[in-house]
C-alpha cells in the first residue's frame, strides 16, 4: 500500500509541477521574466489569507500583462500554497511586532469563535496584523525569490529549452560560407519544433 501510495504522489508531482514547468522552459522565455514571475507568484502565493491568492495573481498577471510569464505566477503560486498556510503565525507575530501591537493568543476557543461569528475586535486586529506583516516582508521576499532563481532559470533555460531565449540569436546559423547550405535545415528545424511538443 505504501509504494502505491508512494507511486500516485509521484504520479501527481510529475503532472502537476514537472510537466508544466518542463513546458514553461522549452518554450524559450526569458530568464529574467521566469524569475520575475516565479517571484511575483511567490510572494503573493504567501499572502496570508487563504483562498485570495489566485485573485491576486490574476490582477497581477491583468496588469503587468507581457512583462510577466503568466503560467509560471500561477505554477509558483500552486506550489507555495503549504508554505502560505505555515507562515500565517509567522506574519501574524511579525505584523504584532511591528506595531508593537497586543500578542494574540492562538488558542482553540478563538478559532471557535471565529468559525461561530463570535470574533471580537481582537480577531479583526490579527487579521490586519497578519496581512501587515506580509506587506513588510514582501518586498525583501520578492527580492531574495529573483535574486535566488535568476541563475537557476538561466540554466535551466539553456538545458531545456528548444527556442533561442533571445530573438537576437537566430534559429538558423548562416556563419558558413555557402549561402545555399545552412547548419539547421528547414526540416530540421520543424523536427526540432514537432520533437518539443510531443
Amino acid at each position: 500500500m505504501l509504494q502505491r501510495f508512494g507511486s500516485s504522489v509521484a504520479s501527481w508531482f510529475r503532472t502537476r509541477i514537472t510537466d508544466p514547468l518542463l513546458q514553461i522552459l522549452r518554450r524559450g522565455t526569458e530568464p529574467k521574466q521566469l524569475a520575475f514571475s516565479a517571484a511575483l507568484g511567490i510572494t503573493l502565493g504567501l499572502f496570508p489569507i487563504c483562498g485570495v491568492t489566485v485573485f491576486l495573481c490574476g490582477i497581477a498577471i491583468a496588469l503587468l500583462g507581457s512583462l510577466c510569464h503568466a503560467p509560471t505566477v500561477m505554477l509558483t503560486n500552486f506550489i507555495v500554497t503549504p508554505i502560505e498556510l505555515s507562515l500565517m503565525v509567522p506574519f501574524l507575530r511579525f505584523g504584532e511586532f511591528v506595531t508593537g501591537g497586543p500578542h494574540f493568543p492562538l488558542t482553540s476557543d478563538a478559532f471557535k469563535k471565529v468559525l461561530t461569528g463570535q470574533a471580537s475586535i481582537e480577531v479583526f486586529q490579527s487579521i490586519f496584523h497578519a496581512l501587515l506583516g506580509w506587506l513588510v516582508a514582501a518586498p525583501f521576499i520578492f527580492g531574495a525569490i529573483y535574486v535566488l532563481s535568476l541563475p537557476c532559470f538561466k540554466i535551466l533555460v539553456r538545458k531545456f529549452s528548444v527556442v533561442p531565449s533571445s530573438p537576437k540569436k537566430p534559429l538558423i546559423n548562416n556563419s558558413i560560407s555557402s549561402p545555399r547550405k545552412s547548419v539547421n535545415s528547414p526540416s530540421e528545424v520543424r523536427l526540432k519544433v514537432r520533437d518539443a511538443y510531443d
